[in-house]
């Protein structure tokens, strides 16, 4: 709605508060489906709005959080009822206060589930479920969009897609990031705002997961790298149990005052999440609405991301890794044929270790499916490894097949001069975010003269801008690297093209480096000669293989020199074990061991080390010696923050692979492994959410423990009648929802009552004080520190 987007900017806005502890009051039972209020009990729905909207917010969010049909299991309602019901009610308290500045906001959750490669949900299933919602939303009066605590970018993804492919509504995105600034799936904010920024979202911000205290850190964080307005909703503190009953323990002055220091750090926008109460948004109100509103400090930068992190294109120079392409590559073209992935990850697991900052993806053969196989790739490369792609296709189709599914902000190569290809690529630019490489070339082919070259460079920028609305900082311009066997002059036109294009249109730089050489002998010569002229002139990102080690010296030596590598430091790393100590070889190393295939996720390469140590070991030696400690070293890295959920999953996966062929090979010798215990694990009665249960389910697999995993919405009974029946003294708890943790407090109460069972908790609403005043024996913030705690009661 353009109403709410001319207001942004013009003076702080106000969301809502909390919706679940508020039904609590009211009577929601332990377990009962808050949207199924919005039906059974329309005039307390209607109160809660009313009493907002009395509070001076500007934003009523609908009670629709969960109204998704992937998490509607068992309901008697669907989501199109729930949804219409939640909106017609927030409708209605809107319209009859009669103010122009108080709308209906859509409220959009997670689904509960992971998505591919990490779990088992479909991109495609996760958009169609979101779009539902949306257009359920639209039809019965939303003004718009608010999708919140969300914890996964490729799952953000699929609702904003949703969001903009079936409204025009303005879209508004929310994430739960833990205290290192990550969220559940591994992304840093930077890496999330990129993805977002690229996508053309309206708002983004933070909510749940903190008090407003504990959040100030991570809304600079935000600062630092957003442009787009940011909208914050704490907690109301921390969690407390009193009397049986949730609570939180900031008060309405209290959270209110430090949200005046959220607002003064830039923040345009401000509510409530879950504890917070129309109380607390008044008194957010009165101390913010006065407040100036204060321009973005974050610079405008060039920026791509994986799921991780993201990579600003101009500081430093960086590499992109050329050897995920056909041209030239008899093997590669084989594994393309065949479609032999594991061959294609292993030249990306290679080019990371051999320090490429990106990745090129090119995977067209005219005799193969180019956008299925691009899709299969980028998804499987995504997996296994984070560095940001570069999508490098001709095929209209393949692009936006591999867009859609990309989970970040990628480089797009490419667009050129010519108005079709242009009409083709902006677009998708456009709807799903990336920085275009534009390639000075256009239907009269590639000028002769860096002038010419600097004038299709001009106009495709001035395309993007002025019909497109894509800044010039998502453009990165290609000057065209040409061959000095044929032409002496060519390196140097190239070389002035890219000075007149860096500093005439303020854009950024790439080059395919070693072009150059083509028909000539001991082509690493010239192209580590030029790629030194070509960093001096301002090339910002160089298309190379990571693994010539004169290519990679000329950076090395160039960074140092140029004062981009302080203190030399990434120099001395490189050269300082000893003289004359030979650094990266040139041709990527090959046979991985079993530990660096399943540190690495790579399923297949797995399987065939495992195979192979059989001939020497047996089964139980290879866990014990092998697996575990890859398992372990892995868990000990996530729990560092140096290796994140998708890493951990996909190692953990390759593990479960390896498992499976020494299963088979002691069953086949008569000898078996020996499980270390029984563990009951479930998602408590009424919480839908089984992300959180699912991981520790894959490692305590893997660790070699009997997993009995009940599901979730389990009855406290169902659990204790389990735990009695198979003997079973670990149980694992979990629940994301705060309305669901009485159900928790009471399955622990059953379960003392009847067994002398440890209790293991964990969740997003859970938190040491909160799990010891449930009566549990122990909380698990993460899915290894449960692993830890069932092999220090299990053994």
């Amino acid at each position: 709605m353009d109403t709410i987007r001319s207001l942004l900017g013009s003076r702080i806005l106000f969301f809502d508060g909390g919706m679940g502890t508020l039904l609590q009051q009211a009577g929601l039972a332990p377990g009962e489906l808050p949207e199924s209020w919005n039906i059974l009990h329309p005039d307390t729905i209607l109160s809660i709005y009313r009493d907002y909207a009395a509070a001076g917010a500007n934003f009523i969010t609908t009670n629709t959080f969960g109204a998704n049909r992937l998490k509607l299991h068992g309901s008697p309602y669907t989501a199109a009822e729930l949804v219409e019901s939640g909106v017609r009610l927030a409708r209605q308290a809107v319209d009859e206060t009669g103010r122009k500045d108080l709308f209906v906001a859509l409220d959009i959750g997670p689904t509960g589930k992971l998505l591919k490669p990490m779990g088992d949900l479909a991109f495609e299933t996760a958009v169609d479920a979101y779009r539902e919602m949306v257009e359920t939303g639209v039809r019965t009066g939303a003004d718009c969009i608010i999708i919140e605590t969300m914890g996964d970018t490729s799952e953000i993804k699929a609702a904003v897609l949703a969001a903009k492919e079936n409204s025009t509504l303005p879209v508004f995105v929310t994430m739960v990031f833990d205290e290192r600034g990550r969220l559940l799936t591994g992304a840093d904010i930077p890496a999330a705002v990129a993805m977002l920024e690229g996508l053309g979202v309206d708002a983004i911000g933070l909510n749940c997961g903190f008090g407003p205290k504990q959040m100030l850190p991570l809304v600079d964080q935000l600062m630092d790298c957003c442009r787009t307005p940011v909208l914050v909703s704490p907690n109301a503190g921390l969690p407390v149990v009193v009397d049986g009953v949730t609570t939180y323990n900031v008060a309405p002055d209290e959270f209110s005052g430090i949200m005046a220091e959220i607002v003064k750090k830039g923040v345009w926008m401000v509510g409530g999440c879950c504890g917070t109460t129309p109380a607390h948004i008044k008194a957010e109100v009165e101390a913010c609405r006065a407040l100036p509103i204060l321009p973005p400090k974050a610079a405008v930068r060039t920026v791509i991301s994986s799921g991780s992190h993201a990579v600003v294109i101009g500081e430093n120079p960086i590499v992109i890794g050329e050897r995920i392409n056909p041209t030239g590559k008899k093997r590669f073209k084989q594994a393309l044929r065949e479609g032999d992935l594991d061959y294609i990850l292993n030249e990306g697991v290679h080019q990371q270790d051999f320090g490429a900052d990106v990745l090129d993806v090119n995977v067209g053969l005219p005799e193969i499916d180019e956008t299925e196989m691009m899709e299969k790739v980028v998804s499987e490369l995504q997996g296994v490894l984070d560095l940001p792609l570069q999508i490098d296709t001709t095929s209209p189709s393949a692009m936006e097949a591999a867009l859609r599914i990309y989970n970040g902000k990628p480089l797009i190569n490419s667009v050129n001069g010519k108005r079709e290809v242009m009409d083709e690529i902006f677009p998708l630019a456009k709807k799903y975010g990336g920085v275009v490489v534009a390639l000075t070339i256009d239907e009269s082919g590639i000028p002769e003269t860096a002038e010419g070259r600097y004038a299709i460079a001009e106009k495709i920028v001035r395309t993007a801008e002025e019909e497109y609305g894509i800044s010039r900082s998502n453009i990165i311009v290609d000057a065209l690297t040409m061959t000095v066997s044929s032409d002496q002059s060519a390196a140097m036109t190239t070389l002035r093209a890219l000075s007149m294009i860096r500093e005439g249109l303020g854009v950024k730089t790439i080059l395919g480096v070693s072009n150059v050489s083509f028909g000539l002998p001991r082509r690493e010569v010239i192209n580590s000669a030029f790629f030194l002229l070509a960093l001096q002139a301002g090339l910002d990102a160089a298309i190379i293989n990571p693994g010539s080690e004169p290519m990679m010296n000329v950076l090395s030596a160039y960074r140092a020199l140029s004062g981009k590598d302080k203190q030399c430091v990434d120099y001395i790393g490189r050269f300082g074990a000893q003289p004359g100590t030979p650094v990266a070889s040139s041709a990527p190393a090959k046979g991985l061991s079993l530990e660096d295939a399943v540190r690495r996720g790579l399923k297949e390469e797995t399987i065939q080390q495992t195979k192979a140590l059989l001939s020497d070991m047996q089964p139980l030696d290879i866990i014990n010696e092998k697996l575990i400690p890859a398992l372990d070293l892995v868990g000990k890295g996530f729990e560092k923050g140096t290796v994140f959920l998708p890493q951990l999953l996909m190692s953990a996966d390759a593990a479960s692979a390896s498992f499976e062929v020494l299963k088979m090979a002691m069953q086949a010798s008569g000898t078996a492994q020996q499980k270390r215990g029984k563990v009951i694990i479930a998602t408590v009665k009424g919480d839908i959410h089984d992300i959180g249960k699912n991981i520790v389910r894959v490692l305590l697999d893997n660790y070699g423990f009997e997993v009995l995993d009940l599901g979730k919405d389990v009855p406290p009974e169902t659990i204790v009648e389990t735990a009695l029946r198979e003997d079973v003294h670990l149980i694992g708890l979990s629940a994301l929802m705060t309305t669901t943790v009485p159900a928790m407090e009471e399955t622990i109460r059953q379960l003392r009552a009847a067994t002398d069972c440890k209790v293991i908790v964990g969740g997003a609403v859970m938190t040491q004080e909160y799990a010891d005043q449930i009566g549990a024996d122990f909380y698990a913030p993460d899915a290894m520190t449960s692993v830890h705690y069932a092999l220090e009661v299990l053994g």
